[in-house]
């Protein structure tokens, strides 16, 4: 078993009577695409600033290839920050911004220029040495920010919500290119983001946070899929929580369970249910057609709500509408179900 790249060892953040991060114990792998996700205020970008040395642990320690670095300044450390906001040196040029670290340390001229045209090909951005950064798109500066970063070798980059500048479809273009870029280099990528569209699109793995705590770690799929307690399943995606008599009734136990709305089939009442399957009758009371699916809201039997997402493949907006206000049944593979902690 490698030495992990980050190991926390039941770690504490506090500020006075605010508990930022609450005994966080994690494991980063070597060369893993990692994601801290999760709401504001729940403690992600707390342990990047620990992970960086600008901040420093109250209680516990932090690892970095299995030297405590708890007590280390940033600059003894072998890690890069890429923040959101870029910081770039508006009258440098592109290249001047790229080797600002190499100059810091007095690499020699010609080693320089050798290792800004390697990074500026790695980002796609051969030919800008020379622009300024107003001159660029954001996405184009973002790029820069990062080979300014990635240009001294780090064992780990840390990346603090880099993209949220950046509009939808960019962020989404940049998602694509960073992992590609994380693969090509093959280094550790930690990535703070409370988009979780983000996290599980990039991450090998991911940490969920919740006021100070790690709630689950996992895989995009196994905390999409398998979540570990309700914050999670609803914090990741949108997920249908239902315990109590409801549940009782669906399944014969008052504990709770969550089931994603795209893994719900909505048929007539009539339907007869496979076998394996959970079922229960209620009444369509919204329809919100939004293109490439529907999304519709089903009160139960019970009186409870149920979201469930249909995929628009053989309906129109005006098929789809009518539907408010029938008797349906829905059903679903118990597999597709989670038992889930509150």
């Amino acid at each position: 078993m490698s030495t992990p790249a980050i190991h926390f060892d039941k770690v504490s953040r506090h500020f006075g009577e605010v508990k930022a991060v609450d005994e966080a114990n994690l494991e980063i792998r070597d060369g893993e695409f990692f994601s801290m996700l999760g709401p504001s205020g729940s403690g992600k970008t707390t342990c990047l600033r620990m992970i960086a040395g600008f901040d420093r642990p109250t209680s516990g320690n932090i690892f970095l290839y299995g030297q405590d670095v708890s007590d280390l300044p940033p600059y003894e450390r072998d890690v890069n920050t890429v923040f959101q906001d870029y910081a770039l040196f508006p009258h440098m040029s592109v290249g001047a911004n790229i080797a600002y670290g190499l100059m810091v340390k007095k690499v020699p001229k010609a080693e320089r220029l050798k290792r800004v045209q390697e990074m500026l090909e790695l980002v796609r951005l051969t030919g800008f040495a020379e622009r300024k950064p107003s001159q660029l798109s954001g996405g184009q500066r973002q790029r820069v920010a990062l080979a300014r970063a990635l240009i001294n070798h780090p064992k780990v980059l840390l990346l603090d919500e880099p993209l949220g500048a950046l509009d939808l479809k960019l962020r989404q273009q940049m998602q694509v290119e960073l992992k590609a870029i994380q693969k090509r280099v093959g280094i550790t990528f930690i990535f703070v983001t409370h988009d979780q569209e983000e996290a599980l699109t990039m991450s090998d793995r991911i940490a969920v946070f919740n006021e100070g705590r790690i709630q689950q770690v996992g895989t995009p799929s196994e905390i999409y899929e398998r979540p570990a307690s309700a914050f999670v399943a609803g914090f990741v995606g949108t997920s249908n929580l239902i315990d109590g008599e409801t549940a009782k009734r669906i399944t014969g136990s008052e504990e709770m369970f969550s089931i994603r709305p795209e893994k719900i089939h909505l048929d007539a009442t009539n339907a007869e249910p496979e076998k394996d399957m959970l079922c229960i009758d209620g009444v369509v009371r919204d329809v919100v057609y939004l293109g490439l699916f529907t999304r519709y809201l089903v009160e139960i039997e019970g009186g409870s709500d149920l979201i469930v997402i249909v995929q628009n493949l053989k309906t129109t907006s005006m098929d789809v509408l009518s539907a408010r206000g029938q008797k349906v049944r829905l059903h679903w593979h118990k597999d597709h179900m989670s038992r889930v902690g509150a």
